[in-house]
């Protein structure tokens, strides 16, 4: 107990804190870019009117399906050890940010092609009889109902990405892990103490957004 009290003691708990802030920063600019891009690349993969737009989503599906399928942990690598070697100069935090966005933009890019299938094909048609474009159609028709779909499985991706945010620590990056392993380096009775203080926050944030796209997934049934 006494171990748990010096671990846990107001020092320890603001330096984890601050590890804490940089998880979030992390988590909340990477989902936003993540949702935007994978958006994008979403209706991309989805959209085959023409020849050229076949082709761009015959090409957005390979690069795809390429991220998807490789590790994320490969992707930090190349975010912040790669991209000095091609001139493009990143710190641990820009890097982490970067690898986040690529990995999650191809995960929700499937998401989103998943939620816009979802919807009745008749919807497209008939919102074109009516006399709107494709890009109208599929702005004000389809993806306002295909967007209510994707939310629990978007919330699911977001509550994986807060957690993955872990593997930054690999780079340096002063994330909530991080701090916690400088705190039991110092002292190896603090470890379990700080890995079950970790667990915690993380658990904390996870649960919340869980609790959320629960609620929301109710609603939208309801």
């Amino acid at each position: 107990m006494q171990n748990l009290a010096n671990a846990l003691s107001w020092t320890n708990l603001h330096f984890l804190l601050q590890g804490f802030w940089v998880t979030i920063e992390v988590s909340v600019i990477s989902i936003i870019l993540s949702f935007i891009f994978g958006l994008i690349l979403g209706v991309l993969r989805y959209t085959r009117v023409d020849e050229t737009t076949t082709a761009i989503s015959r090409v957005v599906g390979v690069i795809v399906d390429i991220l998807r399928n490789l590790p994320l942990l490969l992707i930090i690598f190349f975010s912040y050890f790669g991209l000095p070697v091609m001139g493009i100069r990143v710190d641990a935090f820009q890097a982490s940010v970067i690898a986040m966005v690529v990995f999650e933009s191809a995960m929700i890019a499937e998401v989103v092609r998943s939620g816009i299938n979802s919807v009745d094909p008749g919807q497209m048609e008939g919102a074109r009889s009516n006399g709107m474009t494709y890009v109208q159609a599929m702005v004000h028709v389809v993806m306002p109902q295909a967007l209510t779909r994707m939310i629990p499985a978007l919330l699911s991706q977001f509550v994986s990405l807060i957690k993955d945010t872990s593997l930054a620590t690999i780079i340096v990056l002063p994330e909530l892990l991080y701090h916690a392993e400088i705190i039991y380096n110092q002292n190896t009775n603090y470890m379990i103490p700080m890995y079950l203080t970790v667990a915690v926050m993380y658990f904390i944030i996870c649960f919340v957004l869980s609790t959320f796209a629960n609620y929301l997934s109710k609603r939208i049934k309801y």
